[in-house]
């Protein structure tokens, strides 16, 4: 039987007709007992409030934990995923710019084919007019002019895109 720190003190053993014990002796006894207990008592009922606060903080930092664990690994795939974009939109852009690179230089290529093929045209409506003008004896002593290939030129007179030194071409980033 389980007795509290209150019953102990209001315990009275039962006397005989003699009084069989010594009273203040037993009664000092029981209330150090009780006395005793009463603090066993108190600090098993703080123990257990104890516990049951260290088992709530328990629960909330392991949900805490989940918490951060899932967030940890949303971040992750988030970043994962923001640099797979940013690859596939570097690689997008980087094709795109190729492309257009491309293309401008495939214009500059047939602006100068087209150029060259108008020189060697106006090459020859000069020459022919020059020949109508000062006749047979003067083309004879003079070699006559050849209109150059495109591909003849040096590399010193033609830049990357395929023009003349001199000739300013447009910059690509400027748009």
């Amino acid at each position: 039987m389980a007795l509290t720190p209150v019953e102990i003190r209001h315990l009275t053993p039962p006397r005989t007709v003699f009084r069989g014990y010594r009273a203040a002796a037993t009664d000092s006894l029981l209330e150090e007992i009780a006395s005793s207990f009463e603090d066993v008592w108190r600090e098993r009922a703080d123990l257990a409030d104890k516990v049951e606060q260290l088992e709530t903080d328990l629960i909330r930092f392991r949900e805490l934990e989940s918490l951060l664990r899932t967030t940890l690994v949303s971040a992750e795939q988030a970043s994962a995923q923001m640099r797979d974009q940013a690859r596939r939109e570097a690689g997008l852009i980087l094709s795109e710019a190729h492309a257009d690179a491309r293309q401008i230089q495939r214009r500059a290529l047939a602006e100068n084919e087209r150029l060259a093929h108008d020189s060697r045209r106006l090459r020859t409506q000069l020459q022919e007019a020059l020949s109508a003008l000062g006749g047979q004896d003067a083309d004879e002593e003079r070699a006559p002019v050849r209109p150059t290939e495109p591909h003849e030129q040096t590399a010193e007179e033609r830049s990357w895109y395929g023009f003349p030194n001199e000739t300013v071409v447009p910059d690509a980033n400027a748009a």
